[in-house]
């Protein structure tokens, strides 16, 4: 095959490559906004926005530039299609990339063309790796949303492509062209993500072979190539990007400050004289043939120019959009907004360990401030506030290669510990003489974390995810034996590591996230690896370096602490790209040993052909058997549940209102919902994670779309970045130092706030004539310490009309609403934080206008307003009736309106489809943070209370049809979510509601699955846990069911018998030994005269007693109550048969008497062994118990 033509066909495969990759990804890809990110950068995009730091600026364009030939009820669609087909582009350069090496191995004929089957071997590999990667978990996942990370693989993709390109073309002139587009596409990348920069050491030693292509490198000497490579991602990362902004910033200090100026226009000014600098350098270098200089400064200057469309986000800011998140409006905040300073650091080389002593140091920054002009005009500047305490640590609490470093938790720190095995106790000294001990771990306990935690759980088991196979997709925050493991099908294998899972529940043993690869993939590139080491191996450190840059060097520089929000694979995709090229190199590698072996070569060249089509077609059945797998639960087609939710938290809103959310997919949805499809666009979102925030407070007093803007009071230097993190509660004290517990007008505390100031005193704390003004004791003079608040109750003044007006309540509750109410902080909360005090500030000028609700019953903000919280459905509104409530029981209420919300408001179409993956996040969603059963039996429940049982059966019938079985199972106990809880309600409803066929079957199916789960987690120590949990819902769903049997035993002998044995098969004593069940056993055989049944229960119960006596009496309290239960259940029969004067009934009644009187005989032996074994009190309760019966 001649060059021509071998050109012609590898753009073919590749083509065909492609279009393989985007049917796949088109096909899959989410028709609507995801949780997470997904909806807040579909959103930004839409209207060109301001997303989450560091910024994204150019995936927003390319975005938006999408979104221009479609409506706003196809945005997300096509903005998740644009990452469809990026994705394809990336596995394009991928199957290039893959085959450039592979020509290095395959060597062509001395023509320099390639044989027929040399040929088809070079395009195999091309397409198996390709197609690998095309099918891998991680990737495909990031292909179908509107998520950062395709366009940031195509970048990975593109510039290490290019390379390839410079190398072949590296001897013909301009050739240089090449790596001044890389260093641009290097500046655009920027404004992606930043992972992109990783590929720099790689691209650094292509450039190097290629300079010395014949001749070989020293060890000194590729250690200082690597060294460059290093130096030249230190000036990008920590040079071009951070000071660039800063050095914009000073000079635009200057221009404002100084010269009277705008803010950005000193900037603006950096920029363009940094611009000529460096064009006015590029023309005197080429004036004087400096190549390398030349190229140099071209590549310095096109980095600058693409990490310059960071201005996009300060003009776009500056035109406050409503998602404008840290508003970088200005080069200082834009500072900190590309240095994420929201999001804190990690220790990386050395630093501290998670309980390092520690001291607070005062931190300064400039902040934009406008200010009046004496003509009263306002005019900018640029004002030094304090800014948050920084953080430092003494040299005894700090070590190298810190792992085990965050003190964010307890929970952190106890899993810290597990990998302590001999805690070494420090001592430290402060500055105030203080001694303090702490525990620091050693170098090896971290090298321990580290490779078993940060290494194994967080890179290694996403590796084996992507080349081996999958566990399920439940989360893995910690490792375990169940969730979120590899699982290569491989049944010896697995089972050794992690047990015989084949009798799991069916939502683990058949979730669809099992994916079985049976290693293929990690087999094809292990060899791809030690072929190309073998005979290539400049070719396979460059593509080691790419492997280990984007995948174990992110590791080490994350540095993450235990129990992440949600798996983090994502992170380490260009690894899993360079781990793809061995997989397709693995096709030439068996094409070659099988040539070699057979000496194919010397039977002709169709002997050849068919060797190199048999064994690409062989490793095509590679990446075919990974998208078998990995098809269902990639497919993310017909999910429309984000959004969905997204609607009904806003429709649980009334007009004008405001919501307040608390993360990520609470938030992000509900702006997407609102920005982009102008889903109620007058409720104002205010999130309580940011809310800490200065801009976000300041983006309160906005209009914003519809909405009007908030009413607050307070000033921006009251809540500015580092300001008031928290407010400390000095209550305020009579003469004797003694609380008043007087509360004060909210309206009042606010006004005075920050006005007031603490002085120290030898006298103790006592209060002024100004109840706002304090003294604390301390020895010393006056001294301001910081605002404050000087009580813990408020009271807020409540508009009647206001409130019926604008639908806080509804008129029929007018009486019921008082003149004003209290607010009280608990009496253990000594502090406030920023969110906190925004609440209070909102509240200070409520004038009952707009509705305010709360989702979780306002989260962590804890200032009392969950004494007047009514529940909404998705949400819980702010109204003027005290109310308590908590999770299970939601007080006062409308049950009619929440009947019509339920029926007419909320909708249900995307979560009762049966069509769509439900992944980990929705069970999560839907089952765990928002139950959606709840919130049908919530409703159920009211209706029952007010007699409308008929709606209370159609909530509950609804439910079934709407949260359907097949997507979100009853049992899912292993989750941890309250999903079983609320079954457990729903049968019990039922039951309440005369509904017993309803009752019945949904208890069947639930008892069931709950019988699966039993006999799984029995088996294993590590779900004890788990094992006793079911153990506990059966046991209620035994007393439910028996419940109902004692009312059948009159009314329907036979199936009360039927149901009894039925029950009776549930339970066993080994597992129930002090469960009351026993004794209705034995009661209700009795009554059914089934002696057989009943003596043999009577008996193994009380051989299982008699064991242990002690135990017994322990236990005492639960008998008793059931043997009460169950004479109240006789005396209600018996009164009940002798109305019917039957002699059939008489006899059972004399059974039932019979059966009473003998356990009366047990409990006064009960008694009279609680005198032997001198437990008074118990002897006491028995005598109680017995009186019932005399």
């Amino acid at each position: 095959m001649d060059n021509r033509k071998f050109k012609l066909w590898n753009r073919i495969t590749a083509l065909a490559v492609f279009a393989i990759a985007a049917l796949t990804y088109l096909l899959t890809i989410e028709p609507t906004a995801s949780f997470w990110d997904c909806g807040e950068f579909i959103a930004s995009s839409y209207k060109l926005e301001v997303g989450h730091p560091p910024g994204n600026p150019v995936f927003q364009l390319f975005a938006r530039f999408a979104t221009m030939f479609t409506g706003p009820e196809h945005a997300a669609l096509a903005v998740n299609a644009m990452n469809a087909i990026l994705s394809a582009l990336t596995i394009l350069l991928l199957y290039l990339t893959t085959v450039f090496l592979v020509k290095r191995l395959v060597k062509p004929e001395a023509d320099g063309s390639y044989s027929l089957a040399k040929a088809i071997t070079i395009f195999g590999s091309g397409a198996v790796g390709a197609l690998a990667y095309t099918f891998s978990d991680t990737f495909w996942f990031s292909a179908v949303e509107g998520e950062v990370y395709a366009m940031s693989s195509l970048f990975t993709a593109l510039v290490f492509w290019m390379m390839t390109k410079w190398y072949e073309q590296a001897d013909e002139p301009y050739s240089n062209r090449w790596l001044v587009l890389i260093a641009f596409m290097m500046g655009l990348s920027i404004g992606v993500h930043l992972l992109n920069l990783l590929t720099i050491p790689a691209l650094v030693f292509l450039f190097y072979y290629k300079k010395r292509e014949d001749m070989a490198y020293s060890p000194l000497q590729l250690l200082g190539i690597f060294g460059v490579s290093v130096v030249i991602l230190a000036v990008i990362l920590y040079g071009v990007i951070p000071f660039l902004p800063k050095i914009a910033a000073y000079v635009d200090l200057f221009f404002v400050n100084t010269m009277g100026l705008p803010f950005n226009s000193g900037a603006a000014f950096f920029m363009i004289a940094l611009l000529a600098l460096c064009f006015w350098g590029i023309y005197a270098t080429m004036k004087k043939r400096q190549v390398f200089l030349n190229t140099v400064l071209l590549c310095f200057t096109m980095i600058v120019i693409g990490f310059s469309i960071f201005s996009i986000v300060i003009i776009r800011s500056s035109s406050k959009t409503p998602t404008n998140e840290y508003q970088p409006d200005n080069p200082f905040t834009l500072v900190r907004y590309l240095g994420r300073e929201q999001y804190g650091s990690n220790p990386l080389i050395y630093g501290q360990a998670f309980d390092s002593p520690y001291e607070f140091e005062e931190t300064k920054y400039w902040a934009p401030m406008p200010k009046k002009n004496s003509l009263g005009e306002m005019e900018d500047e640029y004002i030094k506030v304090n800014g948050p305490s920084d953080v430092k640590y003494p040299s005894e609490g700090k070590m190298l290669f810190p792992r085990m470093w965050s003190s964010t938790s307890e929970q952190h720190k106890d899993f810290y510990m597990s990998y302590i095995d001999d805690p070494k106790v420090e001592t430290y000294k402060d500055e105030e003489g203080n001694t303090r001990k702490f525990i620091m771990p050693t170098f090896g306990d971290n090298l321990k974390f580290f490779f078993d935690f940060q290494m194994n759980w967080m890179y290694w088991r996403y590796f084996m995810w992507n080349f081996a196979g999958r566990q399920n997709d439940i989360h893995g925050s910690e490792p375990n034996q169940f969730a979120g493991n590899w699982e290569s099908g491989l049944g010896f294998l697995d089972e050794a590591r992690l047990g015989d899972q084949s009798d799991a529940p069916d939502y683990m043993k058949n979730n669809k996230g099992k994916n079985h690869y049976y290693m293929l993939p990690l087999l094809l590139g292990l060899i791809g690896i030690f072929f190309q080491y073998a005979r290539d191996k400049r070719g396979c450190w460059v593509t080691f370096l790419m492997f280990f840059m984007t995948g174990i060097a992110v590791v080490i520089y994350l540095n993450q602490p235990p129990f992440q929000v949600r798996e983090r694979d994502y992170a380490y995709a260009g690894s899993f790209y360079s781990f793809s090229i061995w997989i397709g190199i693995a096709v030439a590698a068996l094409y070659t040993w099988i040539t070699e072996l057979l000496k194919v070569g010397s039977k002709g060249r169709n002997a050849a052909l068919v060797t190199a089509s048999a064994t690409t077609a062989m490793c095509l059945g590679v990446p075919a058997l990974m998208a078998a797998e990995n098809w269902d639960d990639h497919d993310r087609s017909n999910r429309y549940t984000a959004v969905e939710v997204a609607k009904n938290y806003l429709n649980s809103v009334g007009q004008n209102g405001i919501l307040i959310t608390h993360g990520d997919n609470d938030t992000f949805p509900l702006w997407y919902a609102q920005e982009v499809e102008n889903i109620r666009p007058d409720v104002r979102i205010a999130n309580t994670s940011l809310l800490g925030t200065d801009w976000h407070i300041d983006q309160m007093k906005w209009a914003m779309n519809e909405s009007a803007p908030l009413d607050l009071k307070l000033g921006p230097m009251k809540y500015l970045y580092g300001t008031n993190e928290i407010v400390y509660i000095y209550e305020e004290v009579d003469e004797n130092g003694d609380a008043i517990y007087d509360s004060k007008p909210l309206s009042e505390v606010m006004a005075r706030f920050g006005k007031a100031k603490l002085c120290n005193t030898v006298h103790g704390l006592i209060a002024s004539d100004d109840p706002y003004y304090k003294i604390i004791a301390r020895e010393g003079g006056a001294e301001e310490i910081g605002d404050f608040l000087s009580t813990r109750r408020f009271t807020i003044p409540v508009n009647k009309e206001n409130v019926i007006k604008y639908g806080i309540l509804d008129k029929k509750y007018y009486d019921q609403i008082p003149d004003s109410i209290t607010l009280t902080i608990p009496g253990d909360k000594y502090y406030i934080t920023k969110p906190e005090l925004f609440m209070l500030d909102l509240l200070s000028n409520y004038q009952w206008d707009r509705p305010i609700n709360l989702l979780s019953m306002g989260g962590d903000i804890n200032i009392g307003q969950k004494d007047y919280l009514m529940y909404e459905g998705f949400s819980y509104k702010f109204v003027p009736v005290k109310n308590r409530m908590s999770s299970y029981d939601i007080g006062f209420c409308d049950p009619y309106d929440l009947y019509e919300k339920m029926k007419n408001v909320f909708t249900w179409d995307a979560l009762k489809r049966t069509d769509y993956f439900v992944d980990y996040h929705n069970n999560y969603t839907f089952c765990g943070v928002l139950s959606q059963r709840q919130i049908f039996v919530n409703v159920a429940k009211e209706l029952m209370q007010v007699g409308e049982y008929a709606k209370a059966i159609e909530m509950l019938d609804m439910c079934q049809e709407c949260v359907p079985e097949e997507n979100y199972p009853l049992d899912m106990v292993y989750l941890g979510f309250t999903n079983e809880y609320w079954v457990l309600e729903m049968i019990d409803l039922y039951y309440s509601l005369g509904e017993r066929e309803k009752a019945e079957d949904l208890l069947y199916r639930f008892m069931d699955s709950l019988k699966e789960s039993k006999e799984f987690f029995a088996k294993h120590e590590t779900t004890s846990g788990e094992y006793n949990k079911v153990l506990e819902y059966i046991s209620w769903i035994e007393h439910m069911y028996l419940k109902d049997v004692a009312d059948l035993i009159i009314e329907d002998p036979d199936r009360a018998r039927k149901n009894i044995d039925k029950a009776y098969e549930w339970v066993n004593l080994d597992e129930f030994p002090s469960d009351p069940c026993w004794h209705n056993f034995i009661l209700y055989y009795s009554f059914l005269e089934e002696s057989g049944k009943y003596e043999k229960i009577a008996e193994d119960y009380a051989d299982a007693l008699m064991a242990d006596m002690e135990y017994a009496l322990g236990v005492y309290e639960d008998v008793y109550s059931a043997y009460v239960q169950s004479y109240r259940r006789y005396e209600a029969n018996k009164t009940n048969t002798l109305a019917e004067e039957t002699l059939a009934h008489k006899k059972k009644v004399e059974k039932m008497e019979e059966t009473i009187n003998e356990l009366r005989g047990s409990m006064e032996s009960l008694y009279d062994l609680a005198i032997e074994l001198d437990m008074p009190d118990v002897a006491e309760d028995m005598q109680t118990f017995l009186s019932i019966f005399s």
